[in-house]
């Protein structure tokens, strides 16, 4: 058993030969780009959307419309984009702060005009009667204030485009709205995709 034992040759083990080794070479470079790239597509992405979050919630809020104030221009759950502050003037509709909510109405006078609504719902500002389009159904709805009525200064008069149902500046409980509690102007729905473009 000694002398078998002496006989037998150890056998290194074998190298790979170099196209073998550039193949390893090449596939863990390969694997430390595409780490790399990873990294910084994941990293600049968080940046983005960090940005996006951002001016979405300083310039351009993100809201959801909730109930059927004003359809048929708007309807529940539809997503709205609302251009912060700036100007706005009748007929564009506004979202604006009510007891720690956020409401969305058209704007129908401005400070300073006299407005009047008619039993049958017809409404008419400064003498002349609004054609108002986009209201779904006229109606004059709860009402509770005394008409003829003025928009006090600095303050807007503001109502849904479903008359009958909405619940706006007709009421003592609203009444009209402060300029300053008014967050902008809504420009744009962006869903249902089916849905998508400007809101008038």
């Amino acid at each position: 058993m000694a002398a078998d034992s002496k006989n037998k040759v150890l056998k290194k083990p074998e190298l790979p030969d170099v196209q073998t080794l550039e193949r390893v070479v090449k596939k863990r470079h390969e694997r430390r780009e595409y780490l790399r790239i990873l990294r910084s597509t994941v990293a600049s992405l968080i940046v983005v959307a960090a940005a996006a979050v951002i001016i979405s919630m300083l310039f351009l809020p993100i809201l959801r419309v909730t109930g059927t104030s004003m359809t048929p221009t708007l309807h529940d759950d539809e997503l709205v984009v609302c251009r912060k502050r700036g100007s706005f003037q009748k007929g564009d509709i506004v979202a604006f702060y009510y007891n720690n909510k956020i409401l969305l109405k058209r704007v129908i006078a401005t400070a300073g005009d006299v407005v009047d609504i008619k039993e049958d719902g017809t409404v008419i500002v400064n003498g002349k009667t609004l054609n108002e389009p986009y209201v779904d159904g006229k109606a004059l709805g709860e009402c509770d204030i005394e008409l003829p009525y003025q928009v006090p200064d600095e303050r807007i008069f503001v109502m849904g485009d479903h008359r009958s149902t909405s619940v706006d500046s007709r009421t003592k409980r609203i009444g009209c709205i402060a300029e300053e509690a008014v967050l902008g102007k809504v420009s744009l729905r962006i869903y249902p995709f089916k849905r998508i473009g400007t809101v008038d």
